[in-house]
């Protein structure tokens, strides 16, 4: 019996790296007594709690994990961040073209109700639209490429090129006759920020979304109610937790949409199309430094 215990327990041993690779990606696993538990890896691109406490996230970081590396903390300042930009992006746009650059549901809708009550030409919504589309098309392509031959952090890239880009919408009226710049600015800001979306949603893993709040205020409607639910009844569940971080995810993300409108109305009344200077330099910042600390990484 004591060789067959001996036995049993070599292969227990041997048997314990074969178990710990069946979980999750950055879970390794520790021998505690008898048992095997599971416990974050402490690896280079893991924000884990070391010996020495909690470690401190890079600024850039939320442009660099992705999918279910990405912490409710780094969804939370993508999210908020980027969802100000596009509303101002948004508000500055219709003010200036008459057209939603990043609220497609808006220009669907005008274009319906144009079609049946006015002669109003319907071209430029559908080719807002079509931009729009484009757009993701872009983005999509560039992080399938970037991932394909292993660039380092090519979401910031995207954001990068957006912001470069957003910038150098804001010099356009400076160099075209007035009232001519009206639809390359409503074309060039709804292809950026249908790439501001695709972007953002293939870097969250599809949790957050930043040009438009219909799909955040469903989700928050649906959080709300599962929140209310487990107070009303008392019960103990797993996923209250859950609950508790997107609602304030979807929360702060549809306030910082909101408060981002309201900047964008101010800088326009005030600066013009020269405030998507502001915006496109605001995303530079936000972008270069994760860009430069990802090639050095890489290299």
């Amino acid at each position: 019996m004591r060789a067959v215990a001996r036995a049993m327990g070599a292969w227990h041993h041997v048997m314990t790296p074969v178990v710990a690779s069946r979980y999750a990606p950055g879970v390794a696993m520790r021998r505690h007594g008898h048992r095997i538990i599971a416990s974050p890896a402490m690896g280079r691109g893991n924000r884990t709690r070391g010996a020495c406490g909690p470690a401190q996230a890079e600024p850039g970081d939320m442009l660099v994990h992705k999918g279910a590396s990405r912490s409710i903390g780094t969804d939370l300042r993508l999210g908020c961040t980027l969802a100000a930009v596009a509303a101002a992006v948004n508000v500055s746009g219709f003010m200036v073209t008459g057209y939603y650059c990043a609220n497609m549901t808006g220009n669907l809708s005008a274009m319906a109700i144009d079609m049946v009550t006015t002669e109003r030409d319907v071209l430029p919504f559908v080719g807002v639209i079509c931009v729009f589309v484009l757009g993701s098309i872009a983005a999509t392509l560039l992080a399938s490429a970037g991932n394909r031959r292993g660039i380092p952090a090519i979401h910031a890239r995207a954001i990068l090129l957006e912001g470069m880009l957003l910038a150098a919408l804001g010099v356009v009226p400076m160099l075209m006759p007035p009232g001519r710049d009206a639809g390359l600015l409503a074309y060039g800001m709804g292809f950026l920020m249908g790439f501001q979306n695709a972007t953002v949603t293939h870097l969250s893993g599809a949790r957050v979304r930043t040009t438009h709040m219909t799909g955040m205020l469903t989700d928050l409607g649906m959080e709300l109610a599962l929140w209310f639910d487990h107070r009303r009844t008392g019960n103990r569940w797993e996923g209250a937790t859950n609950v508790r971080e997107r609602l304030r995810l979807h929360g702060a993300i549809i306030l910082s949409f909101g408060l981002g409108g309201i900047a964008g109305m101010v800088l326009e009344a005030r600066y013009g199309t020269a405030d998507l200077l502001l915006m496109g330099g605001l995303l530079v910042a936000l972008a270069l430094p994760a860009v430069v600390r990802g090639t050095r990484q890489g290299a």
